[in-house]
């Protein structure tokens, strides 16, 4: 597992991209193993989202 100062998270509260962990668990997403991956962090936890909620629907 890499170091966490090798690792990227998303800042929900600021919408910026941290390496290491600079802010709080609350307000972060990740980690990612690249910024580029960070900076995607919206639409991946979107995507989840939705994927989730269609497979709860579909087992109702």
């Amino acid at each position: 597992m890499a170091d966490d100062d090798d690792q990227f998270w998303f800042n929900t509260k600021t919408h910026q991209v941290e390496q290491g962990k600079l802010s709080p668990a609350v307000d972060r997403a990740g980690p990612y193993a690249t910024r580029q991956e960070a900076e995607h962090a919206l639409e991946q936890i979107k995507a989840n989202s939705e994927k989730w909620a269609a497979e709860e629907a579909a087992n109702d």
